[in-house]
Order: C-alpha cells, then structure tokens, then sequence
C-alpha cells in the first residue's frame, strides 16, 4: 500500500538550488529567536560577509575607475545573472525535458528586452560617438529609425515562437512561465535599466545613490547586529527598529557628506555625451559649485573658521539619502516576502554570505528608479538649448538633410545681417 502511495508523488516539483537556502522550519516561530543578536554563529557569518564585502567594494571602485562604458558593462553582467536566478525559480525539470528549446525563449525576450530598453537609452549617444564617419552615421540613423519596429517583431516572433510550442497537458505550466518572465522583465529588467540612464547622466547620479544604499545596509546590519532587539516587520525576521534607525540617520548624515566628497571631481559630475572612454572636462554647472555662508559670532568663536562652505547639490542628497533609508529598505522587504512565497532563504549561493546577486540588488533597483526621476524633475533644465536642439537634429536628420539645413541657417544669417 505504500508502495502505490508513493507513485503519486508528482515529479514536477519546484526545484531548489541547494539545501542550504531552504527556510527552515523554525523561520515560523517568533521573530525574536531570530535576532542577530541572539544568533550563535553571528561573528562567523559576519566575518564572511565582510570578508566577499571587501572584494566587492574593491571591484566596484576599479570599474568606477575605469570609465562609464565598463559600469554599464557590469550592470549589463549583473542584469543577466539576476535573470538566471529568476528563471531558475520556477523551473521544473520534468516539465522542460519536454519542451526542448523552452529555456531559450526566456532569454529571447531577455535580449529583445535589452535591445529595446538600452537602443532608447544610449540612441543619442551612439549618434555623437559616430558623427565623423559619414557611413557609419548613416547606419546608425538607420538603426536609430528602425529600432522600435525591429524590436516588436522580435517580440512577436517570441510570441509566435510561444504559441507554437504549447503542449496539451502543459498549457497551466507555459503560461505560468510565458507571465513569469514578463514579470521579470518588468520588475527586474526594466527597474535596473534606470541605474545605465543614471551613469550616463553623471557617475555622480549613478554612484551616490548605490553608494547610500549600500551605507544603508551595512549600518542596519551592524546597529541590528550589536543593538537589535526589536522586531521590525514579519517578512524578514531579522530586521530591527534599532537597526532601521540607526541605518537610516547613518545614511542621510553620509548623503550630506559624500555629496561635497563627490562633487569636486569632474570625472563623477560630468555627463558622457557619447561611448568613448576619454577623460570628461565640462563646466560642472552651479549645482557643483561651493557656496560660503558665515557663521555666527557665538559659532566661529568656539572655532577657528568663519565661514563654511557647501555644495548646492547636497541638499538633494539629503533628499536622496532619505529615499534611501525609509523608503528603499521596502525593496528588500518585497523581496523577503518573494523569498517566503517560495521558501527559500536566498535567490542564489554566488556571494558568499549575501545570497545571490538579487538578494543584493532589491533595494538597488528601487533606488536606481527614485534617483533618475528625481534627477530629471529637479536637476534637469527643462528649457530647449543650443546643444539639445543640435542633438535633435544629428539623431533625426540625415546627412544630406543637415546640409541642407546648414545651407538654410547660413541664408538667414546672411539676411539678417
């Protein structure tokens, strides 16, 4: 009789990477046993992840050094490894030994999804870095001009590709993965799109953010780690007021100070108008440059200066560092509660003591998003100039076109005079 039971058990379960990232089952018991300040292996576990945060900080600060074009390079790294950690989730290995070629229409829309979202991005730059060559302009405007219609028809072609290959039996499977990874694309993809956006705009829109982010989580671990002792919220046990608190003044006191840091070096502050890797001089704008106010009598008596000096643009990252502290954290509670929904501990195993590169890029994502809509309301002129009308035209004209147009402008001017 146990026998036949047993012949019942569905094969097509979901499939966990290892069984270290099983929650277990003590993760529904109070959330106070789960205190890092009650945890038995805390100094080891936060040895570890010291020890991969360094390396990590290490890389990351000779990729900023390197240039914008490798930062994309890597987000671009990052974007992909994320989405095989999220294909991977619902993936059953029954179900797909029998639809040979299934896995590969998850990365076809993957790769229509970047070619669509970076085209739109960096569509004026690619113009600029091409404009002496007169073929390759041509064939990049023609690129430029075809490039939404190119990409719906490798959409629909994934579509087709789709409907083609559904299976009687299987349908309830194909359309959960066919919603999964538009879910994906959606959530992940196009969220983390923002932060190439932000690079190009000014390592300093790119770096500051990702940088508080990061400030954010290494004090409330470390506030969590020596004061936490109450519960924060349900879906991640281990989160503290204490560590929440201690984090978030952390964080907007760094905003103000990295700010002034940041902002005297043109290599972070200047946009890149094009996708070469030359050094950046620019005129840094009034946003960057020092104002000086005086101090009281009662205040420069106590010290030796009398006056101080700060930069415009750090009144923003206090906004910024506000966002971060309260409002991103809820990036990674989402994604705690993600993790609880399929009861695992973390997304992947490829970090050592951090989990997988989602598991660190939740409250990235939200932040990347938060810094390019804040920089384009508030940082942004709105009005038309000179250089953005010049960019209108080498983007939507062509060569021909543009002389023409030059002939034209030489007629009026000649007119006027």
């Amino acid at each position: 009789m146990q026998k036949d039971n047993a012949s019942f058990v569905p094969s097509g379960r979901l499939r966990h990477r290892k069984r270290s990232n099983e929650i277990l089952t003590e993760v529904s018991k109070e959330n106070g046993n789960h205190l890092l300040i009650n945890d038995q292996n805390k100094y080891k576990s936060m040895l570890t992840r010291i020890y991969s945060s360094i390396w990590m900080i290490v890389g990351f600060s000779l990729i900023i050094y390197l240039g914008h074009l490798y930062i994309w390079a890597m987000v671009v790294i990052i974007q992909i490894f994320m989405a095989k950690e999220l294909f991977c989730l619902l993936r059953r290995a029954h179900e797909d030994r029998h639809l040979p070629g299934f896995r590969l229409l998850n990365w076809h829309f993957f790769f229509t999804a970047m070619l669509f979202v970076y085209g739109r991005i960096l569509s004026q730059r690619l113009v600029n870095t091409v404009t002496m060559d007169k073929y390759l302009s041509q064939l990049v405007s023609s690129f430029i001009k075809y490039h939404n219609i190119t990409c719906y028809f490798l959409y629909i072609a994934g579509f087709m590709w789709f409907i083609l290959t559904l299976k009687k039996k299987m349908y309830k499977y194909q359309f959960g993965q066919y919603a999964w990874t538009h879910m994906i694309l959606i959530v992940v993809f196009t969220q983390s799109s923002f932060t190439v956006a932000n690079i190009f705009e000014g390592m300093f829109w790119f770096l500051l953010p990702a940088t508080l982010i990061v400030i954010n989580d290494i004090g409330a671990y470390f506030f969590g780690f020596f004061f936490g002792r109450t519960p924060l919220i349900k879906l991640s046990p281990k989160k503290t007021w204490e560590g929440f608190i201690g984090a978030s003044v952390t964080t907007i006191f760094s905003a103000f100070v990295l700010a002034n840091i940041l902002g005297k070096y043109e290599w972070l502050t200047c946009p890149r108008k094009d996708l070469s890797i030359g050094w950046l001089h620019c005129d840094p704008g009034p946003l960057f440059k020092p104002e000086y106010f005086t101090l009281p009598r009662w205040i420069s008596g106590l010290f030796t200066w009398k006056e101080i000096s700060t930069l415009p643009v750090q009144w923003h990252a206090i906004c910024l560092g506000l966002f971060a502290s309260i409002i991103a954290p809820f990036g990674g509670f989402f994604a705690s509660g993600f993790k609880r929904a399929f009861k695992i501990k973390d997304f992947g195993d490829s970090i050592p003591g951090h989990g997988g590169i989602t598991d660190r890029m939740d409250c990235q994502m939200v932040m990347a998003v938060f810094a390019y809509i804040y920089h384009q309301s508030f940082i942004v002129s709105q009005s038309l100039s000179v250089e953005t009308i010049l960019d209108q035209i080498l983007m939507n004209l062509t060569f021909e076109e543009q002389l023409i147009l030059y002939s034209k402008l030489e007629q009026m001017v000649q007119d006027i005079r």
